[in-house]
């Protein structure tokens, strides 16, 4: 009973590894909101503070002179707790920005009213307003945030407005004159106080969005560039496959037939036996040749000569079937224009007669495999200008296949993807007879003949 209390609280503690996450989270949040409300508060008490005596040390007064409200007057005061509460407001700001931006703003408006004699210091209030702006633009999209800057602006306006006018009365003299001065003043304060901070935190968003879909594309680029090379290693590996199997099939195939048949002519026919010992032997030192070359091919530091088999060589894979089965080859050569018979294979590309040569040697193996003792055709037809076909033909087995798995392998599509890869014709599937075809057509590489060469102008130059 004991192992099953871990597993059963196994998804509460994935929760509670996720969670103490999350409250880390939460807590740093918190911390950063209280920091930005605490250190607003301190910067606009300081000004409140420091403001009044570094302009009395300034002897060299350009403009009236200014009136500040004494420490802990009650213009001082009011002011003081205005700041204050626009501080404290900005702790929300996460959760609900545009309501935060809103009251920061509407804040002043009350403190002009009620404290006009703190005007030379009014303009303190305008720092929470542009934290609390920043702060709403840095968590809200601008298409949602319009309206909460457009009252945020409003009340700019309408608090310098009320300040000038309490202030000064412009409005009992000339009421057109007052309105136009105080809302002038209103508007240059909530340009500077909502227009900049704005303008200023669109750049810095807009250039970190930049940065991010640089990060992006760089990212995708090394994605692609990976599965590039995942498709290049796959493409290796396919290639690969398809050698090893063409190396090893055909002669483990020939060497599993011989096997069978000497195991039955070893007390019947000991000479024959010893015959197909002795094919055993070759065929095995011929694979392991083969693998050897192959192995020298894949390895950097290991120089290795090997040999590429063309459709000519097709003529000595047969001769070699012939040891273990009735291989009959037939060969059809084209004849050139001039006189005498053309090189076999001719204007065939090399990977093309490799996959030809490959597609033979298969066809033999399969053969001897799953129908031995049939007898089975090679033949090789040269005579068309511009393909070259390759057929392999076996009837039906007379005896039962010895060494075949019924789940089959990988020969006929190895087939397929060499023909493919060199653009050839593959045709494979039973004959009417009982037997097996595979049919390969390769097209010929166009040559310029000499009547060609003698009257094409570019062919001359």
């Amino acid at each position: 009973m004991a192992p099953a209390e871990p597993l059963a609280q196994r998804p509460q503690a994935e929760a509670g590894g996720a969670a103490p996450a999350r409250r880390t989270a939460t807590t740093r949040e918190r911390r950063t909101d209280v920091l930005v409300a605490l250190g607003t508060a301190v910067v606009a008490l300081g000004l409140v503070l420091g403001l009044p005596p570094l302009d009395a040390a300034d002897t060299d007064h350009i403009g009236p002179a200014s009136h500040y409200p004494a420490v802990a007057s009650t213009a001082w005061t009011i002011l003081s707790l205005g700041l204050l509460a626009q501080s404290a407001a900005l702790l929300a700001a996460r959760r609900a920005p545009r309501t935060v931006l809103v009251v920061v703003a509407a804040l002043p408006v009350l403190v002009a009213v009620i404290a006009s004699r703190s005007a030379d210091l009014f303009g303190i209030t305008v720092l929470p307003v542009v934290v609390a702006v920043v702060l709403a633009a840095l968590r809200e999209p601008l298409a949602r945030l319009w309206l909460a800057l457009a009252a945020a602006s409003v009340l700019v306006v309408a608090g310098g407005a009320a300040l000038f006018g309490t202030l000064y009365g412009p409005f009992r003299s000339d009421f057109a004159f007052g309105l136009t001065n105080s809302v002038g003043q209103g508007v240059l304060q909530a340009v500077g106080a909502v227009g900049l901070p704005l303008l200023v935190t669109l750049v810095v968003l807009s250039r970190r969005e930049v940065r991010v879909a640089r990060t992006a594309e760089a990212t995708a680029v090394d994605r692609e560039q990976d599965a590039l090379i995942d498709a290049a290693v796959s493409r290796e590996r396919a290639a690969m496959a398809r050698e090893l199997h063409d190396i090893a099939a055909h002669h483990l195939s020939g060497i599993a037939l011989m096997s069978a048949v000497i195991d039955r002519q070893i007390d019947t026919d000991p000479e024959r036996a010893h015959e197909g010992v002795r094919q055993v032997r070759e065929q095995s030192t011929a694979v392991l040749e083969d693998l050897r070359r192959l192995v020298g091919l894949l390895r950097d530091d290991s120089p290795a000569e090997r040999a590429v088999e063309t459709v000519a060589g097709i003529v000595d894979l047969v001769e070699r079937a012939r040891f273990r089965s009735d291989v009959r080859l037939e060969v059809l050569p084209g004849a050139r224009a001039d006189a005498g018979d053309r090189p076999l294979g001719e204007g065939v590309g090399p990977l093309a007669q490799l996959a030809a040569y490959r597609t033979v040697q298969e066809a033999l193996a399969n053969a001897a495999l799953h129908a031995p003792g049939a007898p089975c055709s090679v033949t090789i037809d040269d005579r068309a200008d511009d393909h070259l076909a390759v057929r392999v033909a076996n009837g039906p087995a007379s005896v039962p296949s010895v060494g075949s798995t019924p789940a089959g392998g990988n020969g006929i599509r190895g087939m397929r993807e060499r023909a493919e890869l060199v653009g050839a014709s593959l045709q494979v599937g039973p004959t009417d007879g009982g037997g097996w075809l595979v049919a390969l057509t390769l097209g010929r590489e166009a040559q310029p003949t000499s009547a060609t060469s003698a009257t094409d102008p570019e062919v001359a130059r």
